[in-house]
């Protein structure tokens, strides 16, 4: 009854939340992400001390339970990347304290309540939703939030809230004022140049003309404004941005809940240091960043296409996902990813291969991203490390090597390019290979069934090929799997008639 927090993320946890959970009246920190779990969300009952509620990446179901609005003392919820349907309730409002929502990657339908916008780390995106924004007072029906315990302390909260919303307002406009005012004086402009070169500067953001293109970040997304957010990242949001040259780019931001946490704050740092060193035509491009403590963001070239994880969740995505687009998806991540490990010195090991981190421009052209969690090889270190990386994706090895090697990147691969031929997460297939049962498993019987069946003979060999070389990748021992030099070339060899007629090859 005294425990305060818990995280037991990034487990194998399976079964329901239980309800006994909201018995600890004491639990103001609670993160159960990344692990298996099932069912409804729990009912947590009044009192609690909830302020980080954290459920996001497991097969939880059903609607959002209304008796969230007790939960008043909450200030981060997250229930991204699970299964939850319904409406989302008017009442969610009703917190006070929350600063951070994020329901992406669910299946939520119907209209948005306009009083959720009123939250500031919103994040609603891939849901099937009606996005269309009303505006807040006209369109916005009344909404009755249940009286709190004690009536005197729910409006002073919201008073003060009021006061630290419009002192905020006016600290945000005099400083963009004094800057502009700072810019237009040449001798200051010249002075912070100096300056800049002699220091070092913070702020490297740059537009197509060289010159610091900082408020033009600022006014193209009005501030950081929801309605150009077009998902959440590992460690922040993501936004579409048009700058003045009409220039597309995105740009994701680090929330300022997150920038206070150390190990966020050295991902993002992180990020910046890898993407500035390397170059290559399947690894998105970074076009510039800004570490400061009041502002974090990096610019990126956009991706028109989104995620690889959507486009192939989504079934219209996934249905123009012809197998050609499929098979050159694979060979560009493996190209990248050797050019990561051999052509770079010393190698960078990514950490984190997966469809979600893999992105598709226009052509359906692959380029990996997210480099918050990748590191060094250096050949004289252990290379010992935490374990980090999307469950599903991670290498075995890593459970009680605790060493990182290029070959942790090696399996993520190979999971990556089973899952793009299957068209959903090869979780159940490496599982039930296992059972004698399915020793006689048809190679076709796992292809994807939503796109045509194939009839190009090369690209039969290519899909073949693909298989072959994902299953050696996922090889339990890491010195029998192959490196992503040799899979990288063996992905450009033109392959022979097959000596095994497609319909008749097993798995």
């Amino acid at each position: 009854m005294q425990l305060a927090q818990l995280n037991l993320s990034h487990n194998l946890l399976t079964g329901k939340i239980p309800s006994s959970i909201g018995t600890l009246i004491k639990l103001s920190y609670l993160d159960l992400s990344s692990n298996q779990l099932l069912g409804q969300l729990p009912q947590i009952e009044a009192p609690n001390r909830f302020q980080y509620l954290d459920l996001s990446h497991n097969f939880l179901n059903g609607p959002i339970p209304k008796e969230l609005e007790q939960l008043d003392h909450l200030e981060y919820l997250r229930l991204n990347d699970n299964y939850l349907n319904g409406t989302i309730p008017t009442t969610l409002a009703c917190l006070l304290q929350l600063q951070y929502l994020n329901l992406s990657h669910n299946n939520l339908s119907g209209e948005v309540p306009c009083s959720v916008y009123s939250i500031n780390g919103l994040d609603l995106s891939f849901n099937p939703l009606n996005h269309q924004i009303p505006q807040y007072g006209y369109d916005c029906p009344p909404h009755n939030c249940p009286p709190p315990s004690q009536a005197i302390n729910s409006s002073k909260k919201r008073i003060v809230m009021l006061t630290l919303l419009i002192f905020f307002l006016i600290t945000i406009f005099l400083s963009l004022l004094a800057f502009a005012c700072f810019r237009c004086r040449k001798t200051h402009k010249k002075e912070a140049k100096e300056r800049a070169m002699k220091n070092g500067d913070i702020c490297s953001i740059w537009n197509y003309d060289g010159r610091i293109a900082y408020e033009d970040i600022i006014k193209a997304t009005n501030d950081f404004d929801i309605r150009y957010c077009i998902g959440t990242g590992g460690y922040g949001s993501v936004y579409r941005v048009q700058l003045l040259s009409g220039k597309v780019v995105a740009l994701k931001k680090l929330h300022r809940f997150e920038a206070e946490e150390p190990t966020f704050d050295k991902s993002f740092r992180n990020e910046v240091q890898m993407l500035t060193n390397i170059r290559h035509r399947n690894i998105v491009k970074l076009y510039g960043f800004c570490l400061h403590n009041r502002c974090m963001f990096l610019v990126f070239e956009y991706m028109e296409r989104g995620s690889l994880f959507c486009a192939l969740r989504i079934e219209v995505e996934a249905i123009e996902l012809g197998w050609s687009q499929r098979v050159n998806i694979v060979k560009s991540i493996a190209h990248a990813l050797s050019y990561l490990h051999h052509d770079c010195n010393p190698p960078i090991v990514h950490r984190d291969i997966s469809t979600n981190n893999i992105l598709l421009n226009s052509e359906m052209e692959a380029s990996i991203g997210d480099f918050g969690t990748a590191r060094l090889l250096y050949p004289n270190s252990s290379n010992q490390t935490i374990i980090a990386g999307t469950y599903g994706y991670i290498a075995p090895e890593l459970a009680y090597t605790m060493v990182m090697t290029e070959k942790c990147d090696v399996y993520s691969f190979g999971v990556v390019a089973l899952e793009i031929i299957m068209g959903r997460h090869p979780g159940e297939l490496l599982s039930s290979l296992a059972l004698s049962s399915t020793q006689n498993l048809m190679l076709t019987d796992i292809l994807d069934s939503r796109i045509p069946h194939l009839t190009n003979p090369m690209v039969v060999r290519n899909i073949v090929l693909v298989v072959i070389v994902a299953f050696a990748c996922m090889h339990s021992k890491p010195r029998s799997r192959p490196t992503m030099l040799c899979v990288s070339q063996e992905l450009l060899v033109c392959k022979k008639t097959l000596a095994t007629p497609f319909r008749a090859i097993s798995l």
